[in-house]
């Protein structure tokens, strides 16, 4: 019988709350410490997750997220703390007594405290009881997201998109930039779910339209997707008949909803919350079961992840205190409201005239709609704005309108065949295209390292394109014959 491993804590899931737990864990005292990670590295979804937009409120600066996770990866590393990768925990007891599958076979851990940070899942087809054919074609967004910027493979041509989720609406615009063409974004609601920030840059920059009040209400196919019919929905979410309309397409992206990954949850005995579908918590963070804690997307969907950092970081403080035998007081039930942004009622406005416009401030989440008033490149006034920033994009949205962006670079003899990508500053919008099909024909060898520039002074605009993650050499390649064995 395989012996027992002991730790003080051990943590399932090496995204970003895991590894925020970790680092504030051991910065606290608490070094005996073990990550269980299932994905072939840490990271977790933020590996997949190519643009910009995190860290500005955790680092005041935007990061790409595998730049956001790399800060914690190097404290990981710099701290000595063990983790394990390409394991998969197949049992949790309410005693805290794990069971993992690894590549060198069960490992049993007994642990006195841990965090279940195993983020969340996304809402497949089934969920949405779309009736229809059953063809290929028909994907979630963080699938599709995975297949583009982790295996390089290209997923359709004419794309259909159901759900303004934040995730939809970043994978329209990468899949734009791909070459494919996004015919629309449908929404059963009446105003969109991401951000207000991400239907700017991500949608109206692109000239990708965006339908509220209408839904996906039929799949057409044999073997592939071949077309979808959209609806409009009353007030009741109900489709209106005679609204019907046919769309020819090859591929359906679901932007549908998350929801807390609570499998190992469940095998501990940890109540869940009906609301969240994730571990009812006090406000320490511990569940249900004395000494087992929850953390980030596993408990309930953030909005941003610099949030799921904060709240991890202060549980693991209450993990230290339990540890300690320090943790008292009675056991408050918590807000679990507390981080999430309320989506604005109102869509990103449009020109109204020659001299008045809406502008939708994109430098941080808050989204600002802001009222302006110009003549010609000149901005005479502007409204609406929640600090300096909002009102420098408003002078800048208005004279000469930039923009930065992520991308993906090919790699020879990489663990992986794509590089994530981004540049340095910002470039003319009307660049955007340009400096893609630029980045496109770029190729560059393992080992790669994150800030990397992999394009100097791209079409002499002044800015670099660098590398935002590690890309180790392949084990399989041979380096002279440039082939894998």
């Amino acid at each position: 019988m395989m012996e027992m491993l002991k730790k003080k804590a051990a943590i399932i899931g090496g995204g970003p709350a895991g590894l925020s737990a970790a680092v504030k864990l051991y910065e606290s005292g608490v070094k005996d410490i073990i990550i269980l990670e299932r994905e072939p590295r840490l990271g977790g979804i933020l590996n997949q997750c190519i643009h910009d937009g995190f860290g500005l409120a955790r680092f005041r600066e935007a990061l790409s997220g595998p730049e956001y996770a790399g800060r914690y990866i190097d404290k990981v590393h710099e701290y000595g703390i063990e983790y394990l990768t390409d394991c998969m925990v197949i049992n949790l007891t309410g005693d805290k007594e794990i069971t993992a599958d690894t590549s060198k076979g069960l490992v049993h851990i007994k642990a006195d405290a841990v965090i279940l940070a195993m983020g969340c899942r996304e809402r497949p087809r089934g969920a949405m009881s779309i009736p229809g054919d059953r063809p290929s074609g028909v994907f979630t967004a963080g699938v599709a997201q995975n297949y583009i910027n982790i295996r390089n493979e290209a997923i359709g041509k004419n794309i259909v998109i159901l759900g303004s989720g934040d995730i939809g609406l970043i994978m329209a615009r990468r899949l734009t930039l791909e070459g494919a063409k996004v015919l629309g974004v449908y929404e059963i609601a009446k105003y969109p779910g991401g951000l207000p920030r991400n239907i700017e840059q991500c949608l109206n920059d692109y000239d990708i339209p965006l339908y509220l009040n209408t839904t996906v209400t039929r799949i057409k196919g044999r073997s592939r997707l071949e077309s979808v019919v959209v609806s409009e929905v009353d007030e009741n979410f109900n489709p209106v008949a005679g609204s019907e309309r046919e769309i020819k397409c090859d591929t359906l992206i679901l932007s549908v909803g998350l929801i807390p990954e609570n499998e190992i949850s469940l095998m501990a005995g940890v109540e869940l919350d009906p609301r969240t579908q994730g571990p009812k918590i006090d406000a320490y963070g511990q569940s249900s079961v004395p000494g087992i804690f929850a953390v980030g997307n596993a408990l309930k969907v953030y909005d941003l992840v610099d949030n799921v950092s904060v709240e991890a970081e202060r549980i693991a403080e209450a993990v230290k205190a339990y540890l300690d035998g320090a943790l008292s007081g009675a056991k408050a039930a918590v807000d679990l409201d507390r981080f999430i942004i309320p989506k604005p009622k109102y869509l990103p406005g449009k020109a109204e005239s020659d001299t008045e416009r809406q502008i939708v401030c994109i430098m941080c989440p808050n989204g600002c709609l802001m009222d302006v008033k110009h003549e010609g490149n000149k901005l005479i006034s502007c409204e609406g704005y929640s600090c300096p920033r909002g009102l420098e994009y408003a002078g800048e949205e208005i004279s000469a309108p930039r923009r930065n962006f992520a991308s993906l670079v090919k790699v020879n003899g990489g663990e992986l065949p794509l590089v994530s990508v981004r540049l340095t500053g910002v470039i003319p919008k009307e660049k955007i295209f340009e400096v893609e099909s630029e980045i496109q024909k770029a190729e560059t060898d393992a080992p790669v390292k994150r800030g990397q520039v992999i394009i100097s002074n791209v079409l002499s605009l002044g800015v670099d394109v660098i590398a935002t993650k590690d890309i180790q050499i392949c084990r399989n390649f041979d380096k002279n014959s440039q082939e894998m064995k």
